[in-house]
């Protein structure tokens, strides 16, 4: 494991604060950037992730060296992301079609769509598909049997997210590019349903849509 990081969580909801909680207990300085002024920020930590620190979003870039995205889907379309300067962001948003209304096309998943919006950001999607309440009530440590499997899709920066995931509680595990976050978006057959390494894996390689990442897969191939 690295050292401990300057964690950025964009929402102050209930996974944002879940997320917050296993960030702090992993020893991680968490900043949140919410809505709202500062000050009603602050308050709102105090009662449900003491020990945060209230941030906006352009603070986030300066303060953290990873930021987690923890809002609905059409409200993180909406944010100014490229106050976020280059930065690594996991993306644990999800569509909601009875409340955010259709979609529309969007083969490689809502990752895509944001990460094409805002390209020059680096993306992961990871920590969408298992609820707020499965994040504290399943976090187990490192080497624990049938640990719960959180998958980490993304193009380039799966090391660092696979390290925050593991650091929070969950087995991390590698799912290839970032257009396979659609694989485990609502809908697929690994959202919502408990996973240890070996049955997420299968159950990400069974789907018809997985494509490997090129690269990785062929440094597993040779450590083979």
């Amino acid at each position: 494991m690295t050292a401990p990081l300057d964690v950025g969580i964009i929402g102050a909801g209930r996974v944002g604060t879940a997320l917050a909680r296993l960030a702090l207990a992993a020893g991680h300085r968490v900043h949140v950037a919410n809505r709202g002024d500062r000050a009603t920020n602050e308050l709102l930590l105090t009662a449900t992730a003491p020990g945060a620190v209230a941030s906006d979003i352009a603070g986030l870039a300066d303060r953290t060296g990873l930021v987690v995205l923890a809002v609905p889907f059409t409200v993180a379309l909406g944010l100014p992301l490229d106050r976020l300067d280059g930065a690594l962001v996991v993306d644990a948003t999800n569509h909601w079609e009875p409340t955010e209304g259709p979609l529309g096309p969007a083969p490689d998943g809502t990752s895509a769509l944001l990460a094409a919006a805002h390209p020059d950001l680096r993306w992961a999607k990871s920590l969408n598909h298992l609820g707020y309440h499965d994040m504290e009530d399943d976090a187990r440590p490192a080497g624990t049997v049938d640990r719960r499997a959180v998958a980490v899709a993304s193009d380039h920066v799966v090391t660092v997210v696979a390290d925050f995931v593991d650091r929070i509680g969950f087995e991390p595990v590698d799912a290839g590019p970032l257009g396979n976050g659609v694989l485990v978006q609502p809908g697929s057959a690994v959202f919502g349903t408990f996973h240890t390494r070996s049955t997420l894996r299968a159950a990400l390689a069974e789907d018809a849509r997985f494509r490997p990442h090129p690269e990785r897969a062929t440094a597993r191939a040779a450590r083979a």
